[in-house]
């Protein structure tokens, strides 16, 4: 049965750049560069894209391409056509990019590194992960969607998974110790990276996991404001701790904001408390008179 297939374009703050969003996964993880068609000999699909003629170059990841063009057109005479072509190379199955190709052996590392959640654990890698954050709260939702934390979940003692771009932090019951158990998934996490096993197999659609944000091309104005200060001072400093903060909404009436936390920062003891208190006093200090309380809820 064939997929359908969707591209979304989306504008970068590169002129030259454009993003081509596809609701399929393209590769398993990591991300792919070209300069150029004999860069290209592993990628049919960016080796057909390189014979026209505007094109300079090609980056995949696992779930976009953005292309960078020449001078020679704009990308409003030829978006459309770049978008139906890559659409149709996709809807025929094809892959993006024969990943068989690269070396089979990678120099994989897993550092595990604890949390202020007792609860949870950060399995950090050099290795890319996904390009959108997933969270898992039992197996079934992992099945549809992600071998790797599907194969996680059969760890008895695994309660949660959330998945990020180099990092997995993981939630477990209280029937064992950290110490007991964390060499063995450092371990079996290692050698699925290694064996280039299936990460994330299916983009998960924003209306199955209400923790997924909102495009921010559909935010007002205020909401944008807010979604900028959490990206740029808060998820850094939450992600070395192996939590992420999502944004949820903003109310104009009551200026409430509501963020949800995920990973390590879902069900801590502490950060609840403290994220949001962090949040609202910066969001007060540089959105004046416009937050009135941060809600945070645990995803």
């Amino acid at each position: 049965m064939m997929k359908d297939v969707k591209i979304n374009i989306q504008e970068t703050s590169n002129e030259t750049i454009l993003k081509f969003n596809a609701n399929t996964v393209l590769i398993n993880g990591g991300s792919y560069e070209y300069n150029n068609i004999d860069e290209a000999k592993n990628s049919p699909l960016a080796q057909q894209l390189f014979y026209l003629p505007f094109v300079k170059k090609i980056f995949i990841t696992a779930n976009f391409i953005a292309i960078q063009r020449y001078d020679i057109v704009a990308w409003s005479d030829v978006e459309e056509e770049v978008s139906e072509q890559i659409a149709t190379y996709l809807q025929a199955g094809k892959s993006a990019v024969n990943e068989e190709a690269k070396t089979k052996k990678e120099a994989i590392e897993v550092y595990a590194e604890v949390t202020p959640n007792p609860a949870v654990m950060k399995f950090g890698s050099n290795k890319a992960l996904t390009q959108t954050d997933v969270e898992f709260k039992n197996i079934d939702e992992a099945s549809a969607s992600s071998p790797l934390a599907k194969a996680l979940f059969t760890f008895p003692f695994v309660k949660e998974i959330f998945i990020s771009e180099n990092y997995i932090s993981i939630t477990k019951y209280d029937m064992v110790e950290w110490n007991e158990v964390h060499q063995e998934l450092r371990t079996f996490i290692r050698t699925y990276l290694q064996e280039g096993k299936t990460i994330i197999s299916e983009i998960i659609a924003k209306k199955d996991k209400e923790t997924i944000e909102t495009p921010k091309e559909d935010l007002d104005e205020t909401s944008s404001k807010i979604v900028d200060i959490l990206d740029e001072y808060i998820k850094p400093a939450v992600a070395s701790d192996g939590g992420n903060i999502a944004f949820k909404s903003y109310n104009q009436e009551t200026k409430i904001v509501n963020v949800i936390l995920q990973g390590a920062c879902s069900g801590c003891p502490s950060s609840t408390a403290t994220l949001k208190n962090g949040i609202e006093t910066m969001l007060k200090e540089m959105l004046p008179n416009q937050i009135n309380e941060v809600v945070a809820i645990n995803g």
